[in-house]
């Protein structure tokens, strides 16, 4: 596969690692380096950015469809799994390894709300290291993904550094992908 790109029009991206916003102009050449989670890592004469699936028509490409809809369980409540599946959708855009895989999910509650509203999805997760810009991008990428979830009408991912990530951490999948086992 030719991944060597021209963007066809402007687009927003994510600098990498800063977590900066940057319009990159229609022309620019780009180079993908990951395509993994409906997400693009492209590289520029002037950085690495993080392209969101949403304008993958810039570069010539299909958006990617998210998991396929688990429906919501006859009390409506969503399917934990089916949460967990969206959540391995959402990639650290310099790692090829899903957050969950990477050890990233320290925890993932659902509360219902009142009044019959739906429910809340609670996640605690952490990056690979601290000062990391792309936190909020991982983070709001993975709440977006949340939300497709039957039964889900609102979601809070929240970044914590307690416990420290360590690559103890990873799962064995994980390690496979990166070599590491």
């Amino acid at each position: 596969m030719n991944r060597d790109r021209i963007l066809s029009r402007e687009v927003v991206a994510t600098q990498i690692p800063s977590g900066e916003k940057h319009p990159l102009p229609a022309g620019t050449r780009v180079m993908i380096h990951q395509m993994l989670g409906g997400n693009y890592t492209v590289q520029a004469d002037f950085g690495l950015f993080r392209l969101d699936g949403k304008d993958a028509d810039a570069i010539g490409e299909t958006s990617a469809a998210a998991a396929p809809a688990t429906p919501a369980s006859e009390s409506g409540a969503p399917d934990p799994q089916a949460i967990w599946s969206q959540l391995k959708q959402v990639y650290d855009p310099e790692i090829p390894v899903n957050i969950v895989d990477l050890g990233l999910v320290y925890s993932m509650d659902i509360d219902p709300l009142p009044e019959n509203a739906g429910h809340r999805v609670n996640v605690a997760m952490t990056l690979t290291a601290p000062g990391c810009g792309m936190g909020p991008a991982i983070a709001e990428d993975a709440k977006n993904k949340i939300l497709l979830t039957p039964g889900v009408t609102t979601a809070d991912v929240r970044i914590t550094w307690d416990p420290p990530w360590n690559q103890s951490m990873i799962s064995e999948e994980g390690k496979m992908k990166l070599g590491l086992i």
